[in-house]
């Protein structure tokens, strides 16, 4: 991936998105960039991913369940009642179909970047944590610890996050994505067995 092929992608995302989820689509495409150069983790995949992460996002409920009826991309009853949700599943297919992107990598972090998954890769957690920190975001709880944390121990921040989210949606009888619940049970498990581990 070469720079040119990042600014391509830039201006694609600038036409395909309104200006405040642009905003948002650097933002997460600079924290990213920065927290794989702290851990190491490949920049470019990094912005990359950063910079697809919501390109479906500004299409609408019907055109993201269309699009996944039409490819066979499986939707959940829980996506089905909340087809916004969906925009991380199209996103991926988009960005293989669309943008040419072959990395399973940069396709897997896209694709859960909402809800994360046992398991997850480093530039995974990289953009799962850039999506929630990133300098334009000032909405959530214990945002400035969270983003000092992220450059300190990204699992500790991954965790933080999904606990934050779920006690959020907990507190507005929101309904909770089921993968968001077992991403967060797979972490906190990790952490005991490391802490029994004397880790």
């Amino acid at each position: 991936m070469r720079v040119i092929e990042l600014k391509k992608i830039r201006k694609a995302m600038e036409k395909s998105l309104d200006s405040k989820r642009y905003e948002h689509t650097l933002g997460v495409e600079y924290t990213a960039a920065a927290l794989a150069m702290r851990y190491g983790a490949s920049i470019q995949d990094a912005q990359l991913a950063g910079l697809l992460h919501d390109c479906a996002k500004c299409l609408s409920d019907e055109k993201r369940l269309s699009i996944c009826e039409k490819h066979n991309i499986s939707i959940s009853e829980y996506e089905r009642r909340n087809p916004s949700l969906l925009h991380a599943k199209v996103g991926s297919f988009l960005a293989m179909e669309e943008y040419e992107i072959t990395d399973s990598d940069v396709i897997h972090a896209i694709l859960n970047h909402t809800t994360g998954r046992p398991g997850m890769s480093l530039l995974e957690k990289i953009i799962f944590v850039a999506d929630y920190i990133e300098p334009g975001r000032d909405k959530a709880a214990n945002l400035s610890e969270i983003r000092q944390m992220a450059f300190v121990d990204l699992d500790n921040a991954l965790l933080r996050i999904l606990r934050d989210t779920l006690k959020y949606l907990e507190s507005t009888g929101e309904e909770t994505d089921p993968m968001t619940r077992r991403t967060y049970d797979y972490y906190c498990e990790l952490k005991e067995k490391e802490s029994e581990n004397g880790k």
